[in-house]
């Protein structure tokens, strides 16, 4: 550390000629002249290092005892510095550079978000973008606790969140909002009704009459569960059958057989490329485009527009506001081609499972599965026939009783 304020303050290397030239050496102790790798070349003359800025108060030293002050070289940054002393452009260019790294540094360069799970953090920054917390923003201007809570506003699902500034980069800290459970609706009559054909196989009944049991077969739209609940009146009593109205809750197994078709056309379109390319570069610089070769002007009548984006990244994986757009123009024809089978079949088949597998629910078991295959009026068609174990049961308004 020592040897690098040295070099920041300058130090010269001086030869001291003279009849006494210990003489010097006790004035510098005295005067607090620092000096050091002092050296005898003989017995009148000596050579130490000492800083710059004592030159000349070793000199005024050296006249009052009679000795001769010999520089023999010099280092450091006031020695650097001095090599353009009359090179004004370069000193104009330093100058212009320091005072544009000192004013550039007060803008925003990269925004990080933190401390989200469920809100998308492209979300979060669309948001903080609307109100002016981007890169190019001016950063001492920003009104952070005013712009966070404007932000939570508009951010329904955040309960809390922070903008701190850190020269160039701004942070962003959240904490998602947890939502509160769901209230049952108690209110209003419903029945329990099937929602597709089946066997039952188990019913859970939480609030309502049950009027079926298991291995009965019912019908879509069927009421599995009342909530209309019969009173019976005590045993020889003469008080009448009393009803009252509830909103039915429960679960009710069945085994059911769901069939479902999707078709595919024969023949497709398909992209036929000319190799016919055009391509245009730009520069994102802040948020802001700027075209730096290409021509957009295109005349062909169909074509795919690609965009490559390369942005610019330190070393530690930060990203820095600055990107090179590359859009690819590239011309195509339209061509009809035919549709191969297989593949057709395969992506009909797994499109079915899919839509089987939001029609039984999460809780559904498919039991067995089977498919057919026919081409009828240039479509392929494909029928999945499954057996099932599913939840049938939905709620259903009920009919009032007096």
């Amino acid at each position: 550390m020592r040897h690098l304020m040295n070099l920041i303050r300058g130090m010269v290397c001086v030869r001291l000629t003279g009849l006494f030239p210990e003489r010097i050496v006790n004035l510098c102790a005295q005067e607090g002249i620092d000096f050091w790798a002092m050296e005898w070349l003989d017995e009148h003359t000596v050579r130490f290092i000492t800083r710059r800025h004592t030159l000349g108060l070793l000199e005024e030293l050296a006249g009052r005892v009679g000795c001769a002050v010999e520089r023999e070289s010099s280092r450091g940054l006031p020695d650097f510095l001095e090599r353009f002393r009359t090179r004004y452009a370069f000193l104009v260019g330093l100058v212009f550079a320091l005072c544009a790294v000192s004013f550039l540094s007060r803008f925003v360069l990269t925004v990080e978000v933190s401390g989200n799970e469920k809100v998308p953090t492209a979300v979060i920054l669309s948001q903080l973008r609307r109100l002016g917390v981007r890169p190019g923003a001016y950063g001492p201007a920003l009104e952070r606790k005013q712009l966070a809570q404007e932000a939570l506003v508009e951010l329904k699902d955040l309960s809390w969140m922070a903008i701190n500034l850190y020269g160039t980069r701004v942070e962003v800290i959240v904490r998602e909002a947890v939502k509160e459970p769901e209230r049952l609706d108690e209110s209003g009559w419903f029945d329990i009704v099937a929602q597709a054909d089946g066997l039952i196989t188990h019913i859970e009944p939480e609030q309502g009459d049950a009027v079926v049991k298991d291995g009965d077969v019912v019908a879509k739209g069927d009421i599995l569960i009342a909530g209309t609940v019969t009173l019976e009146p005590p045993l020889y009593s003469d008080l009448p059958v009393r009803y009252y109205q509830t909103h039915a809750r429960g679960r009710v197994w069945a085994r059911t057989w769901r069939t479902i078709t999707a078709a595919i056309p024969m023949q497709t379109t398909v992209k036929d490329y000319t190799g016919e390319e055009k391509s245009t570069w730009s520069l994102n610089f802040l948020g802001q485009r700027i075209k730096i070769f290409g021509n957009t002007g295109i005349s062909w009548p169909m074509y795919d527009k690609i965009t490559t984006v390369r942005p610019v990244v330190l070393p530690g994986g930060r990203a820095l506001p600055f990107s090179l757009y590359r859009e690819t123009f590239r011309e195509y024809l339209p061509q009809t081609v035919e549709v191969d089978r297989s593949a057709a079949q395969t992506m009909l088949e797994e499109e079915l499972q899919k839509q089987l597998t939001a029609l039984i629910g999460e809780d559904g078991e498919v039991e067995s599965v089977r498919f057919s295959t026919r081409a009828v009026d240039g479509r392929l068609e494909v029928t999945l026939t499954a057996q099932c174990m599913e939840e049938i049961g939905r709620e259903q308004p009920g009919t009032a009783v007096n």
